[in-house]
């Protein structure tokens, strides 16, 4: 065991008008009506829509109340509406390494501030507070738009996990995996804020 392990768990955070809070019961309503479009879940291991909402948010609430995964809901502040939730999940505390994943939202909050603010809120609790090493992030290689926001935030592309899962057709899956490491998130920290337009004080040496 290596001391001074972080106790990584979803605790409420806000930046440019979004509001991360950890999942409870009492979003069960708003979540479901976010959830309720295909498109959200066309490269997602498990669907969340109409019938399969329930086994989605039953599943994550218990996964949440373990402690095995810091799962949150997504608001956006201006309209207080749920728009999606993200987690953090393949929790390594001892290697200071997580995964920011499971990620989803409302088709008509895609390509606004809503992915940014969420990810930055994410790194920031990651690197500035928890004290993390390494946050990751994977998607399936057929989810080009998935690609395209996540390098636009500034992480590494890192390679291609061939054969890595099963899809729920049955046919398999690549994995494309990226990361944002300590040394990158000064400049991530920067490009991020710029986009969301957010003043920040100079990180501490």
């Amino acid at each position: 065991m290596i001391a001074n392990a972080p106790e990584i768990i979803a605790r409420p955070l806000e930046a440019a008008g979004v509001r991360l809070e950890p999942l409870a019961l009492e979003h069960r309503e708003g979540l479901a009506r976010a959830a309720d479009d295909t498109a959200i879940w066309d490269h997602m291991p498990m669907p969340g829509h109409g019938e399969h909402f329930s086994a989605w948010f039953g599943l994550s609430l218990a996964i949440a109340g373990s402690g095995k995964e810091a799962v949150w809901a997504v608001r956006t502040l201006a309209d207080d509406r749920l728009v999606g939730s993200t987690r953090f999940l393949a929790i390594e505390p001892a290697h200071r390494r997580v995964e920011v994943g499971h990620t989803w939202y409302a088709p008509d909050v895609w390509a606004s501030v809503v992915n940014p603010a969420c990810k930055f809120m994410l790194f920031r609790y990651g690197f500035e507070d928890l004290g993390l090493n390494r946050i990751e992030l994977k998607t399936d290689n057929r989810n080009t738009r998935s690609q395209a926001a996540i390098a636009k935030l500034g992480a590494q592309r890192e390679g291609v996990f061939r054969a890595h899962m099963i899809r729920r057709d049955g046919t398999l899956r690549d994995s494309v995996y990226f990361s944002v490491v300590r040394s990158d998130w000064p400049a991530v920290r920067q490009r991020l804020a710029s986009r969301l337009g957010l003043a920040l004080r100079p990180l501490s040496e």
